[in-house]
Formats: structure tokens, sequence, C-alpha cells
């Protein structure tokens, strides 16, 4: 009985082996694909292994070696593609489909080596150049002579080119603007019509050189409040100084006007500042170097590829590109064409692209990256994109915008984006090309983190936030906007903006512990904080905002915000206004400082609004005027507002300086402030990059000058 247990235990005991011995050898398989490395080098070849000794060449030929590897084993584990630190000449853009992707278990990660610095170029670099007589550097290209090839941008020793334009400071300015409609359409812009601009001879002198075999070239960039408009030209009458053009009629809300800002770029008689290029029609290209260029150790790049990095995810199909990221790379000098049309004005340059273009994607990450040099906007997650992040990245010298989130469209189900972290980047020096691109911009898109970033030197908007004008249903929701530092904004070119800008119903938008400063419009406008139509349900808190234009907060319209706990300090005309009177109630204004030393107090719609406000601190460290939308303070309160507010000393320790430390807490107990860190504020980590945030003396002095002339005409 014994030998028969024995015997029946010892069977049982084989069976289980063999029916383990299969899993056994797959987890074996799995630890090994756990441990997959490919390798990708300049000097490497994409018909190599992908071994560290036999690298790679491109980032697509590793993602077909993924491709490859997929199809001959079916699912693989985790994949990192490491990246060897150099110079890689992109001849078209990495393009991920659902197939590209990885897993949760098995992500796909781009990784630059350890300690070095892989950079991708989307560009072509221009050898051949000769001096001229004129000491103009000229160089014939083929590919513009006979295959048509044209830029619109040119890299010269790493820094961006400036096209040929006149004037070469300041703007001409229009006399006249005649508009003919030739399509009405059906919305109220007319679909097509022609422009007349007129000028008188001083400014239309600025035009006499433009030959006839270049006027198809020529176009002009016309600045008008929150935006601008590019066009062609279709002629040029000299006779009366006239130019003529066409495209789509003028938005009556924002139109070309009389007196109106213009340069006109492009053409040969343009070329005569340092560090101005120019591309004739017979494919000439020529450059005046800047003081010390030396053409045999320069580098001219000019951008040939429109796109650096493409995600076409299916999120509708139920294929997302899932569980990539991108570490440690840089990628730069991508192209923008500028369209026949030109570029109609649409708020926030929201119709051009970016370098990295991502739809569809999920878990699809960058981290440690660089995105510069380009003709538009850096990197945008457009429709049905989620989960992902963009961490410790450097987004610099782009001819549009940041990061863009979300659709200009309102989208349904999986194809809404939500739920995208940007955290401690540095967004730098942008709007180059299209000054009314914004930082960071959130569409209709919701869930998004935004915080501890550094944005400074748009033209525009630091960020964001909506895209509905008015109470119809947003997208944009539950969007977090904290810990950021948004600073040098405007630099007297557009209107109507601000640091930060929001859109239509906003329930559950929180906008807190920001530090916002020198933000300056042209004419009207420049905030801090800007609540514009519809903007609703939103919380701005704990936020200090100071050295704007016309107020560190505005409302221009919208319903049940809440505005508490803020610094607003020096602004040069008003510390805060509103404008629209409605029946409900339009904001709260509470437990606030406002501290001046000069223009006014309050302007606006004060008396008639529906608002609660009370509990705040108001002092002019310049003198004894509080000036409340044309009242003292005494006055003022008999409107039943700030009761309990008081005219006192906040007791910081320099304000004059920016130093908003208080040197103790007894006077902001009588307001019930709260003291908020000023310390956690913007990006964080080692100090190379802290300091890398910092924006150069020359741009800082630049900005104070051009506010100074600025002022000097209101």
């Amino acid at each position: 009985m014994n030998h028969m247990r024995i015997s029946r235990t010892i069977g049982l005991l084989l069976v289980f082996l063999m029916q383990s011995m299969p899993m056994a050898f797959a987890i074996a398989k799995q630890v090994n694909e756990k441990e997959i490395t490919v390798y990708v080098a300049p000097n490497g070849d994409d018909k190599n292994k992908g071994t560290i000794d036999q690298p790679l060449a491109s980032l697509i030929g590793a993602r077909d070696w993924i491709r490859a590897h997929k199809q001959n084993n079916g699912t693989t584990g985790p994949v990192t593609v490491l990246v060897r630190g150099g110079e890689y000449q992109m001849m078209a853009p990495l393009e991920l489909y659902p197939k590209d992707g990885g897993s949760e278990d098995a992500p796909i990660v781009y990784k630059a080596y350890q300690d070095e610095k892989p950079v991708f170029s989307g560009g072509k670099k221009l050898t051949g150049f000769k001096v001229n007589e004129l000491g103009i550097w000229e160089l014939d290209l083929d590919e513009s002579r006979y295959y048509k090839w044209r830029f619109d941008q040119l890299y010269v020793n790493g820094e961006r080119a400036t096209l040929a334009r006149t004037p070469n400071k300041d703007f001409m300015h229009i006399g006249s603007v005649r508009q003919n409609d030739w399509i009405k359409g059906s919305g109220r812009v007319v679909e097509k019509a022609q422009q007349i601009l007129s000028f008188d001879e001083e400014n239309f002198s600025h035009l006499e050189g433009i030959q006839a075999e270049e006027l198809e070239l020529v176009r002009f960039r016309a600045y008008h409040k929150w935006d601008f408009t590019m066009r062609h030209i279709d002629d040029l009458d000299r006779d009366s100084a006239r130019v003529i053009t066409s495209g789509k009629g003028m938005k009556p809300w924002n139109p070309i006007k009389e007196g109106g800002r213009i340069v006109f770029e492009n053409f040969a008689a343009a070329l005569d500042e340092l560090g101005e290029w120019y591309l004739n029609p017979e494919g000439t290209l020529y450059y005046m170097p800047r003081p010390g260029e030396q053409l045999e150790d320069s580098e001219v790049i000019a951008p040939v590829l429109e796109n650096l990095i493409l995600v076409k995810g299916e999120a509708a199909k139920g294929g997302p590109v899932e569980h990539v990221r991108f570490e440690g790379l840089s990628f730069m000098h991508c192209h923008y064409a500028v369209p026949p049309t030109g570029s109609e004005p649409n708020q926030a340059a929201a119709l051009i692209n970016a370098a990295v273009m991502l739809e569809g994607a999920n878990h699809v990450d960058f981290v440690d990256c660089e995105i510069s040099k380009t003709g538009q906007h850096a990197l945008w997650y457009g429709k049905a994109c989620h989960n992902s992040t963009v961490e410790r990245s450097y987004l610099h010298d782009l001819g549009g915008g940041g990061i863009y989130l979300g659709d200009f469209r309102a989208r349904e189900g999986v194809d809404h984006t939500s739920h995208i972290k940007l955290y401690n980047n540095i967004l730098q020096t942008g709007g180059l090309e299209y000054p009314s691109a914004v930082g960071v911009w959130v569409g209709h898109s919701s869930d998004n983190e935004i915080s501890h970033n550094d944005i400074g030197n748009f033209y525009y908007t630091g960020i964001s936030v909506g895209w509905v004008w008015g109470y119809a249903e947003s997208k944009a929701k539950r969007n977090k906007i904290t810990n950021n530092h948004i600073h040098h904004i405007g630099w007297t070119l557009l209107s109507d903006m601000a640091a930060v800008y929001t859109l239509g119903k906003s329930e559950g938008t929180v906008i807190s512990n920001n530090r916002v400063h020198h933000v300056h419009a042209y004419s009207y406008g420049g905030w801090g904080l800007y609540t514009d139509e519809g903007s609703s349900d939103i919380v701005m808190e704990n936020n200090l905002v100071y050295s704007t234009k016309t107020g560190g907060f505005h409302q221009h319209y919208g319903a049940n915000n809440t505005i508490r706990n803020n610094i607003f300090a020096f602004a040069k005309m008003y510390q805060a206004q509103c404008t629209r009177v409605e029946e409900h109630r339009s904001f709260d204004f509470t437990n606030n400082i406002i501290v001046f030393n000069e223009g006014v107090v309050l302007q606006g719609a004060w008396e008639k609004i529906d608002i609660a406000m009370d509990h705040n601190m108001y002092w002019n460290t310049g003198g004894e005027d509080y000036v409340f939308n044309g009242k003292s303070f005494s006055e003022w309160q008999k409107f039943g507002h700030d009761q309990h507010s008081l005219i006192l000393d906040p007791r910081f320790k320099d304000a004059e300086n920016f130093n908003f430390e208080f040197k103790n807490k007894r006077a902001i107990k009588h307001i019930d402030f709260e003291v908020f860190d000023l310390d956690n504020i913007g990006v964080y980590g080692e100090p190379s990059w802290k300091e890398k945030a910092k924006l150069p003396s020359s741009i800082l002095e630049a900005f104070d000058k051009q506010v100074a002339k600025n002022m000097e005409k209101e």
C-alpha cells in the first residue's frame, strides 16, 4: 500500500513538473526580455544589429528594429533605446503608430546615453558661401533655383537670423484701410475680400526698392489688438502709395485700422541690417554677418522638416500610442512654411502646428528634453491624449508657443484630451515668428496640472486656459495652474493680454501660488490675471502679481469667480479692473493686498457690478492718493464694499525692490491674510537648472526700456 502511495505521489509530481516547465520557460523568457537595449549613434548604420558595437543610426532605425523584434517574437518586454551623444540630421520625422507603443509593464524608452547629449536637427547645413564686394555672404542654392525649395527661418551660429525687413526698428504706420468684399459668405467675417492700405509719402518710401520680379515674395505683418495679420501682397500702387492685398475679410471686432503698425519683409532692398537674410526668386541666399562672424568658422542651417516627431494614435478605434518615453534628447531646426495665404489673425496662434505633434497618445512622456529653434509651437498634445507628462524640459527660441494641450474644437469621449502634467519646465523666448502664441495653451482640455514652470519672454500671454467665449458649455475644467513663475510678457507689441488668461466656464479650475510680474501691453490690457469672456467658477488665490501695466487683476465678464489672498503690486495705470455689468454674481474679491506708487486703485464698472469685496488692504507707498474709480476710499465704502478693509502698510521687507516677505504679520492679521510660500515657486532642482531659467540681463534691460518708451505715449 505504501509503495502504491509513493508511486502515485511521484507520478503526480512528474505531471506537475511537466505542466510547470512551459511556465518556467515563459518566466525565463520574460526576464530576458526585460533586458532589451538598442543602441543608436551618429556613426551607426540602420542596417546594423543595434548593439553597442554595431549601433543603429537614427530614431527611425530604432523604431523599425523594435517593430521587427515584435513581429518576430510576438509581445516584447521593456525596450530602451540608448542614444549616444552627437549630432543627428533627421531626414524624416519620427512617426509612431499604435504598433510602436509599449505597455505599463513593458514601456518603450528613447533615452540619452548616460552623461551624453544627442541633438536631432530637422535642418540642412548650407556650405559654399562666398563674400561679395559689399561684405554680404552669398550662396547659390541649386535646390532653390531648380526645385523651388524655400524656407522661412534661418539659423547662423546657433542664433535665429532676421528675415530682411523694413523698417528695421519700430514700425511703419498705415494711413487708411479700405476693404472691398468679394465673397461675403454666411459668417460674421467676409469669406474673401481685398484690402487696400494707403500710406503717406514718408511711410511708403520704405517700399520704393521692391522690384517687380520679387513682388510675389513680399509680405507684411500688421499688428492689431491681441493679434496680427501676415499676408503676401498682390500689387504695389506706387503713384498713390497704396498696397493691395487679398484674403479673408477683416474681423469686425479686430480689424487693421488707420494708424496701425506694420512692417514689410522678404525683399532685397530691405537687406540692410546686420543679421538679416534674404533668398531671392532665382535661388541665391544672402546674409549680412553680425559683428565677429567669420565665414570660415560659421555654421548656417536652414530648417527643412515641418515636424520632428509625430505620434498618430487612433484612440476612438481602440488604438492609442501608449507608454512611450523620451528622455534627455534635444530637437531643433523645425521649419514652418508660411502658406501662400499668409496667416490670418487667430488668437493664440492656434491654427499653426508644432514641431512635436501628438494625437491619440496615452502615457507618452518627455523628460529632460529640449526643443528649440522652431518656426512654430514646440509641442502639442492634440485630440485624444491622456495621462502624459512633460517634465524638466527646456523649450526655447520658438517661432510659436511652448506647449499646447487639447484642441480648438470640443471633442467628446476618448477624443477629449485630459490629465496632462507639465512639471518643472522652462519655456522661454517664444512667439518669434507668430507673436500671438502663448507659453502654455489649454484649449478644450481638462484635469491638467501645470506647476513649477518658468515661462518668460513671450509677446502675448504666458498661460491661456479655455476656448469658449461666453457661457456655452466648455471642456476646460478642473485645470490646476500652480507655483509657476510667469514674467516678461507682452513687450508692448500686442494688447488685451495677460500672464494668465482664461475663457469660458471652468468649474474646478484653480490658479494659485504663482509669481507673475513684468507684463506690459501696447495699448489697453497688460494684466497679471485676466478672466475674459464667460470665465466662471475659477479660484485665483495666493498669487503674487507685480509690475503690470493695467492691473494685477481684470475681469471682462464671468460668473462666480473667487479672487482671494493675493498680493497685487505696482501696476502702472490701475491696480484692478472690471468691465461688464451682469445680473449674476461676477466675482468675490477678498483678503487681498494692493500696494502701489502710481495710478489708481480701481477702474471700471465697480459701483455697478455684482461683487462681494471686503477684508482687503490698500497701501500707496508714494503718497496719500487712493482713487477708487474716481472716488475716495470713504466714498467707495458707501457702495457697501470694503466695509472691513483698511488703508494700512502691510509691512513688506522691501516692496519697492520686489521683496514681498513680511517684516511681521501684525498688520495683515487685520484682514485675515494668510502668508503663502514665495520660495516654492518656479523650477526646482540643481542650481544649474534654476540658473538656466533666468533671462539674460540684456533682455531684462531691453524690456524695461520698451516699457518706459510705451508709457511716455500714455
